[in-house]
């Protein structure tokens, strides 16, 4: 059974009135009640309470009285005008909306049947027809309606250049023709969600991008206000999509199970400033995914069970302002990720459960102000992890539970100012966590019931005298430490 629009909802329903006989009455009570109550209300405040009683009534008087029906004569005719003059008020304008909606249901009607013609430039006539559509539409539901009809278009199947037959001329132009019309869609939604509060923005709306695919497109500097932007399951497999500076603003942008197999997706000093990003299972399997300069402020970033196979995604210099960071059980296992120079202040940032078993993951010089950062349960088979030169003043630095039985965990140079470093029941069976060179002020790390087995625990000259919580007390092989630990009294 289909489900009725907004739209066909209101034109069932139509415009509902009292009836007229009824409102009068209670128009009529509601005057006298609130005359009589301000005609008490003064004579009990100018302390009239007893009034000199007369034999008879004077002329005065009674054209006085005369006057007052008369009076009330014309305040009741006029009461029964305004009630009457808003009701034809509302009737035409009820009529007024009909007709818009006829003539906008026709111009629909034609727009649409425009977009599924062969010639590629009646297509294009068709977007551009349901976007002045959309511009002009009488209600919210009509825009929403026109809007929808555009990312439809965009999620019709579509075959990317990689997979078009070797020389075939024919297919190739239709491909083209067809990417430019759908990059055409692209930059009219970007046109209008950049004009803000302004009557033709379509910011607020739900935009219904799942599975498209993207070969190119601009988005640059739009700016995503409230509504959702739904990117679930959309393929960016080449060319370049652009979304620096970008702004969402509040409520949810979902790019759960996103797929980015080549190109460039480039969300260079895009904001996204409270509400939820999902990125949940997301794949980055090839290609450029820049997250450069972006600001996270409040609400989730939700990286959780997020595929790094292939490619680069980098979060160089990147803001991570309260609120959480998710990396629970994502999967880290080819070329870079790398979150250099980037600030995570206060908040949590979790890499629960997370694999790192083959590329680089990058924290270089990054800054952990004040946030928890949780590797329990990390999994460290392959590839390097490099926090070289990196920051952590306050917060706590956990890898309870996590196994190194491969690959380097490098804290090469790294500061940590308070908090606890704790490797609590991690095992360590191959490979190398390397602290040279790292300074701790006032900070604690533990080791309670690790287990060492064959990997290499440095802190060479490392410095600063803070306490240590081995797991034995007799010294443990592959387990190196300062000096002026040793005379603090750990083994």
């Amino acid at each position: 059974m289909t489900t009725p629009t907004p739209r066909r909802r209101a034109e069932r329903r139509g415009l509902r009135l009292w009836n007229v006989g009824l409102v009068l009455v209670l128009a009529f009570t509601a005057a006298v009640l609130t005359a009589g109550f301000v005609f008490y209300t003064g004579w009990d405040l100018l302390g009239a309470r007893e009034l000199q009683q007369q034999p008879k009534i004077d002329s005065k008087t009674l054209f006085d009285l005369v006057k007052l029906s008369f009076g009330v004569v014309a305040g009741a005719g006029a009461l029964v005008a305004l009630v009457v003059a808003y009701r034809r008020q509302r009737v035409d304008e009820d009529g007024a909306l009909r007709d818009a909606t006829r003539l906008h249901t026709e111009r629909f009607t034609t727009a649409v049947s425009q977009l599924g013609d062969d010639s590629a430039a009646v297509r294009l006539g068709g977007v551009h027809a349901l976007a002045g559509l959309a511009d002009d539409a009488p209600t919210r539901e009509l825009r929403q309606t026109c809007v929808d009809v555009l990312c439809a278009y965009l999620r019709l199947p579509y075959a990317a250049e990689a997979d078009l037959p070797v020389g075939d001329t024919a297919a190739r132009h239709a491909y083209l023709s067809l990417r430019e019309v759908r990059h055409t869609v692209i930059r009219l939604v970007r046109d209008h969600l950049r004009l803000s509060d302004q009557p033709h923005s379509w910011g607020g709306l739900h935009l219904d991008f799942t599975g498209v695919v993207f070969d190119g497109g601009d988005f640059s500097n739009a700016e995503f206000a409230g509504g959702t932007v739904d990117l679930s399951q959309a393929v960016f497999s080449g060319g370049r999509v652009d979304f620096t500076g970008t702004r969402f603003r509040g409520g949810t942008v979902d790019f759960t199970g996103v797929h980015v197999s080549g190109g460039t997706v480039d969300f260079t000093g895009a904001v996204f400033s409270a509400g939820v990003v999902d990125l949940t299972r997301a794949r980055f399997s090839g290609g450029l995914t820049d997250f450069t300069g972006v600001t996270f402020s409040g609400g989730l970033t939700d990286f959780s069970k997020v595929k790094f196979a292939g490619g680069m995604v980098l979060f160089n210099e990147a803001r991570f302002s309260g609120g959480a960071v998710d990396f629970s059980e994502a999967g880290f296992s080819g070329d870079l990720v790398s979150f250099a120079e980037s600030a995570f202040s206060s908040g949590t940032v979790r890499f629960t459960r997370a694999k790192f078993s083959g590329g680089t993951v990058d924290f270089l010089h990054a800054a952990f102000l004040g946030a928890d950062v949780d590797f329990a349960g990390t999994t460290f088979s392959a590839g390097t992890v490099s926090f070289a030169e990196a920051r952590f003043f306050g917060g706590d630095v956990a890898f309870t539970l996590a196994r190194f039985f491969g690959g380097t965990v490098d804290f090469t140079g790294v500061q940590f100012s308070g908090g606890v470093v704790d490797f609590t029941e991690a095992s360590f069976s191959r490979g190398r966590v390397g602290f040279t060179g790292a300074m701790f002020s006032n900070s604690t790390v533990g080791f309670t019931r690790a287990r060492l087995s064959g990997a290499t625990v440095d802190f060479d000259r490392a410095s600063g005298r803070c306490p240590i919580d081995l797991p034995r007390s007799r010294p443990v092989p592959g387990l190196t430490l300062p000096d002026v630990w040793r005379t603090a009294g750990s083994p």
